[in-house]
């Protein structure tokens, strides 16, 4: 639906119930007529999305301590349940230093489950505000993810606590890890906007979500190392598009291991990829949400 703004003040001049109402009127898909002001009209509304990505902590009780402790509790009960789970079966890990292996991967690739979860209800939950306001509906993955990153970050002390504490110790090699950061930060985002494109469209996506991410996580090189990929999966290393991100950082953290040029590039291409397409299916779409919701 294309938006119209109109003016409703009357001609004698009393302004007590003016201001201006938006009609929606038949549209095709497509980007919005004038994306430079739609870009410059999100810089301007960059206050306003600090303060979701906050009143989403809030309502997530990260406010308080418990709330704080708890995003960090959670991935290290889990990380203590896979350790026991793996070392079980496999009689023993054989991973050299494999809890804090295990730990680098499961913060990391916990930066994209958090910001695809948040992203898939991040429109159809702000239905009202859709609806009834008129701003940057692109604001609102970014939100999800702002707020996703913004309680993650602690873990990442954590983790180098951890890491010195068994027996790691800090490497030039940490530096890779911001960039990685960074490109995993661009996937997720892209991810968050076509989660919640998809969400508008198909109700049952947010159900859906948690298992594909359940399979993402033991298709990454988390609770098994690179080498123990046998050579017919070899394939995953590029369809896979977190496989060489959580690789990369888990090898940088754990051992010391700059990122090869491959990963690099890959990591890059699949990043990109998803924030361009993810950014061009919400923009086409972004004015059939009101009548959608």
């Amino acid at each position: 639906m294309a938006e119209t703004v109109v003016d409703t003040k009357d001609s004698a001049g009393d302004d007590e119930y003016s201001g201006d109402y938006h009609v929606y009127e038949p549209y095709k898909a497509g980007l919005p007529p004038h994306l430079l002001s739609y870009f410059r009209e999100l810089w301007r509304r960059r206050e306003f999305l600090r303060e979701m990505a906050t009143s989403s902590i809030r309502a997530n009780q990260q406010d308080t301590w418990v709330g704080r402790l708890w995003t960090i509790l959670d991935p290290l009960l889990m990380g203590g349940i896979y350790f026991i789970l793996v070392t079980i079966l496999a009689r023993g890990a054989t991973i050299p230093n494999f809890f804090v292996y295990l730990m680098a991967g499961l913060f990391f690739f916990e930066i994209l489950q958090t910001s695809a979860s948040r992203g898939t209800k991040s429109v159809s939950g702000a239905g009202n505000m859709v609806t009834n306001t008129a701003f940057p509906k692109l604001l609102l993955p970014l939100a999800a993810v702002r707020s996703a990153i913004a309680e993650l970050m602690p873990s990442i002390g954590v983790l180098m606590v951890l890491a010195i504490i068994f027996g790691v110790r800090p490497h030039w090699s940490w530096f890779a890890c911001i960039p990685l950061i960074l490109i995993m930060l661009i996937f997720s985002t892209g991810m968050a906007f076509l989660l919640s494109t998809a969400q508008v469209y198909f109700r049952d996506t947010k159900n859906l979500v948690p298992y594909i991410m359940r399979l993402w996580f033991f298709a990454c090189p988390i609770l098994w190392s690179v080498s123990m990929l046998p050579e017919r999966f070899e394939w995953m290393r590029i369809a896979n598009p977190a496989f060489d991100l959580v690789a990369s950082f888990s090898a940088a953290f754990v051992y010391g291991q700059w990122p090869a040029g491959q990963a690099w590039i890959v990591s890059s291409i699949w990043a990109f990829s998803a924030l361009i397409i993810g950014l061009y299916v919400f923009l086409t779409r972004e004015r059939d949400f009101a009548v959608r919701i």
